[in-house]
């Protein structure tokens, strides 16, 4: 397998003694990874780390072969990334933010900004500003903003949050079709069963700061009648601290 993240022995403890400890996974390239576990449970510390928003205690993240900690750069030239709230300049439009964020990167074009908008169902509300978006339309603005220099590898926060259920089937669409048709490789977080079980190949269950488990969705679906009877189990024989 071709790897695209490797996490080593991350650990993260905050004064009341929450966070995360001793995580330790692959991801391969192309795959869609889920990390899914209740509120709190300390998903999103685990992906700030990878991303370098916050300092691990202990462990590292490689990405494409380089090390976060040592090699930042390399690590994430193709990452995009949308982790917790996306907060856009509220009183500028779809395009004028994405147009800002455009300028960090080489010949990115309006071309592209459009069509990174119309994929992400944005693309008729482009010049509205953002301070009239719903939720759910910010929610896609941050993945727009994350999809937008067609990275190899995406690290997404909750990336259904918002999103009524046409937004969430639209989603699940456009992140499956991105792993099999350009071979994108996906770390969601998520404590939304039901859409974690229907795209990703490779499930974590993050419980109380600690990865219980990892293991392929079609040999949980096999073994359990549902995903959410595999967590429930889980988190029962192998969640109490």
């Amino acid at each position: 397998m071709d790897t695209a993240i490797v996490i080593e022995n991350l650990s993260k403890k905050y004064k009341n003694n929450r966070g995360i400890g001793d995580i330790n996974l692959k991801v391969g390239r192309g795959e869609i990874f889920g990390l899914l576990g209740p509120n709190g449970s300390g998903k999103t510390t685990a992906m700030k780390i990878m991303v370098g928003l916050m300092k691990a205690d202990a462990g590292d993240v490689i990405i494409s072969g380089f090390s976060v900690l040592t090699a930042y750069e390399q690590a994430m030239k193709n990452v995009g990334c949308m982790i917790e709230k996306i907060v856009p300049f509220p009183y500028l439009t779809a395009y004028e933010n994405m147009r800002l964020r455009s300028r960090f990167y080489n010949s990115l074009d309006d071309k592209q900004i459009d069509k990174t908008l119309d994929i992400t169902g944005l693309l008729k509300y482009r010049n509205e500003k953002i301070k009239n978006y719903s939720l759910g339309m910010k929610q896609r603005l941050g993945i727009a903003m994350a999809f937008l220099s067609n990275p190899n590898i995406l690290i997404l926060d909750e990336p259904f949050n918002g999103l009524d259920v046409e937004g969430m089937f639209q989603m699940r669409k456009l992140i499956t079709n991105l792993s099999k048709d350009k071979d994108t490789t996906f770390f969601i977080s998520s404590h939304l069963i039901h859409d974690i079980e229907l795209i990703c190949d490779k499930v974590g269950i993050l419980y109380d700061g600690r990865l219980l488990a990892v293991k392929d969705t079609k040999d949980i679906l096999r073994d359990y009648s549902s995903l959410e009877n595999y967590y429930l189990s889980e988190v029962d024989v192998n969640g109490a601290s």
